[in-house]
């Protein structure tokens, strides 16, 4: 039985991502956020990427019968890319819109947005003290049948599950910027995860159009992480060390590794807050003169004056 009522709690870039595929998918979609202000923050999320992905439908039409077109196209809207027709992209297109009208919805009241959530997907901030507190104020309201989920990208799942009401039927379902073209869900139970909940939380990433990339044990960084995150690492040290500029070592990785992007594109991408949050759990983050403690400062300044990222239109690169 698929997972149809889906609820996620935050409205952050990946949240919204989060949402805005499951609700193309055909499921019911909540947002459960903390305030008005929430709402005025999330809602601009929504527009934007929901028109992102339905011109990157658009665009995937002048990908048929290119080579190139099996790489390129949206992989999480497009489930059979070898009969793709101009024709079947255009009718996605026109259920897409449907569904981002109709299944989305927002709800402040955490007990009516969980009431008969069928799975919770939290996307707070990397923030543990957050998270907890959303825990905690949620295990009373879940309905017996709900699966909790985390998408943290960087904690483990062992680290919360006492702090939900039901650690059996708690796991992480990580996904990837962009999801509906990097289409990667990678999901990570702990050690009282229930197997047969975890099989359903795999059953529903490939539901909502994603890979499932299922892990065998706890991994701080899981897949995808534990590769990127020392890259951005060794890229902000360079930065807080005064080695290269942004762009130099930026042009250095893609000319270097062919890669489309460099490390501090894909910083505005991921966002500085998450960056930041990420930095301040480091054990020297407060020791002053410490690299870690230099970095959080150099990012709080771009914070603090509104560049965090390119959903703000600027973060490391200009984007306005």
């Amino acid at each position: 039985m698929s997972l149809h009522k889906v609820v996620i709690a935050g409205g952050g870039v990946l949240g919204t991502q989060i949402a805005l595929q499951c609700a193309y998918s055909g499921c019911d979609v909540t947002f459960w956020l903390r305030s008005e202000g929430s709402i005025g923050r999330t809602q601009p999320k929504i527009a934007r990427y929901s028109e992102l992905m339905l011109q990157d439908l658009a665009q995937a039409k002048a990908l048929i019968g290119n080579p190139m077109g099996g790489f390129l196209y949206p992989k999480g809207m497009i489930r059979d890319w070898k009969s793709a027709t101009a024709e079947s992209i255009d009718a996605l297109i026109e259920q897409g819109k449907k569904n981002f009208a109709e299944n989305l919805h927002i709800e402040l009241d955490m007990a009516k947005a969980v009431a008969d959530a069928d799975i919770v997907i939290e996307s707070m901030s990397e923030d543990p003290k957050a998270k907890i507190g959303v825990y905690t104020a949620m295990k009373d309201l879940l309905p017996e049948k709900t699966i909790l989920v985390t998408n943290s990208s960087t904690m483990l799942p062992s680290t919360f599950a006492p702090y939900t009401g039901r650690p059996e039927k708690y796991c992480a379902l990580h996904f990837a910027n962009t999801i509906w073209k990097n289409n990667t869900a990678e999901i990570m139970g702990h050690d009282t995860t229930d197997p047969e909940v975890y099989k359903k939380v795999v059953a529903f990433a490939a539901q909502i159009g994603m890979v499932p990339l299922e892990l065998h044990k706890e991994q701080p960084g899981y897949i995808l992480n534990s590769m990127l995150v020392p890259l951005l690492s060794a890229a902000q040290a360079l930065w807080a060390n005064g080695v290269a500029e942004v762009e130099t070592i930026d042009l250095t990785w893609r000319l270097a590794t062919g890669a489309p992007k460099g490390p501090f594109e894909i910083l505005d991408i991921v966002g500085l807050e998450t960056a930041y949050n990420i930095n301040q759990m480091k054990p020297d983050a407060q020791v002053e003169g410490s690299l870690s403690n230099r970095l959080g400062k150099l990012l709080k300044e771009k914070i603090d004056k509104g560049e965090t990222g390119i959903n703000a239109g600027k973060g490391f690169y200009n984007y306005r």
